[in-house]
């Protein structure tokens, strides 16, 4: 497979190390065009890769779909992977179909209403809701006779592949799955005000602020309502502790009603441990309007107030040797087997020492591109294959897990108990 990167930048670098590692012959994964609007920061990212030799660089503005569409094609390229900011998603899809190429990514674009109404019907909250521009196209992928796999990473990708296994083999009946993003990273030393964006800025400002929505078949399907809400204490395994979790929009509660619903799921939600300090930080710029798209006018200059945003914050890349503690991303399962109610918590921990020693990258990077690479190697050696569009939760789950224990990617199950709870 020859692959295509759009965005150099942390995770891609991840994916791609994490793959190179995997295939240092080059049997399936032959080669990589890396693409970013700075090119400068495609060529920093392929000088740390295991084997440079075998990557190219390009400069490319993901703005442009058709810019996109001639470069694969002029390159021969067999996947494009987005890895670029969520605004540059629906072009990158839409250029992989105009190129004849498969496609990946790890999240999807949504556009929230100005007004949401709240309430039952995503429609009813958002002009363009997650995921739903990929698999309206599904026919059109289908009849090409290509392949988007949509949603790779941790969260989602990992946590899919956990609850299409929970459903497939743990439980009668699956009718609850809640996904739990946490941990106990810390930088010591921090100031009480600082602040630290553990992703990419333009994806926290997204996924957290705009309206959350949860899957609930009771209720009428996907409720939504406003960000930050559903507070919980969840106590995540391994020595780590209880977090503070709260319900954020992710796509995971719109793929798994799509796939496990034959399983008998009724419910879907996804909370994440965010510090306080951003939470304050998330508020304080959207109540300002500084996460906003639209140009503003400064001294006759048009600026984008989230790009000055995400200029200015501390990135990501740059405070993982500060930090200490772990990641834990899982997923919390209930439904019956053999007549009793049982509960599990299938769930990856990534300690940030080990990442950075690996892969040179802070624990939330490492653990999403380490998601999102096992999940390209299943695609590039015809594992996962079909036509048309899908998440992961499609596919048959032992593969992938089977990578996990192969390459190292940790993962675990317990049973939970009424006093773990």
């Amino acid at each position: 497979m020859k692959m295509m990167l759009v965005g150099a930048g942390a995770v891609g670098e991840c994916i791609l190390k994490v793959m190179q590692t995997r295939d240092r012959e080059g049997h399936w994964f032959t080669g990589a065009l890396v693409c970013d609007i700075d090119i400068a920061r495609a060529r920093q990212v392929v000088a740390r890769l295991p084997f440079p030799e075998r990557c190219t660089v390009a400069a490319l503005d993901a703005r442009s779909t058709q810019a996109i569409a001639d470069l694969a094609q002029a390159h021969q390229i067999d996947l494009i992977m987005d890895a670029a900011a969520p605004f540059v998603a629906d072009n990158i899809f839409d250029a992989a179909f105009l190129a004849g190429a498969d496609y990946a990514n790890m999240g999807t674009w949504s556009i929230p209403s100005q007004r949401p109404a709240y309430g039952p019907g995503i429609e009813n909250s958002y002009d363009r809701p997650m995921t739903a521009y990929n698999f309206s196209r599904h026919e059109e992928w289908q009849q090409r006779g290509r392949m988007a796999c949509i949603c790779l990473g941790i969260d989602p990708g990992v946590v899919n592949v956990f609850a299409r296994y929970a459903a497939q083999y743990l439980f009668d009946t699956l009718e609850e799955v809640h996904v739990k993003d946490g941990g106990d990273l810390s930088i010591p030393g921090a100031g009480p005000d600082q602040i630290a964006f553990g992703f990419n800025v333009w994806t926290v400002l997204d996924e957290c602020m705009n309206p959350n929505v949860e899957y609930d078949r009771d209720r009428g399907g996907l409720i939504v309502e406003p960000a930050l809400t559903g507070g919980e204490t969840f106590v995540m395994p391994d020595g780590i502790g209880p977090n503070h979790l709260v319900k954020v929009e992710h796509e995971e509660v719109v793929t798994m009603p799509r796939y496990l619903a034959r399983y008998g799921l009724k419910r879907a939600t996804f909370k994440i441990a965010l510090d306080p300090n951003l939470i304050t930080a998330l508020k304080t710029l959207d109540a300002l309007g500084l996460r906003s798209l639209k140009p503003v006018d400064v001294g006759g200059v048009q600026v984008v107030p989230r790009d000055v945003v995400a200029a200015c914050a501390p990135q990501p890349r740059d405070i993982g040797r500060e930090m200490t503690g772990s990641m834990c991303v899982g997923v919390h399962c209930i439904g019956q087997k053999d007549g009793r109610r049982k509960e599990v918590f299938l769930y990856q921990t990534y300690e940030n020492t080990r990442a950075m020693a690996d892969w040179d990258m802070q624990a939330v990077v490492a653990q999403t591109g380490f998601g999102a690479a096992l999940a390209l190697e299943l695609i590039a050696t015809g594992v996962w294959r079909d036509s048309g569009v899908f998440s992961p939760e499609y596919f048959d789950p032992l593969p992938y897990l089977a990578l996990m224990d192969q390459a190292g990617f940790d993962w675990h199950c317990v049973e939970l108990t009424p006093q773990q709870l």
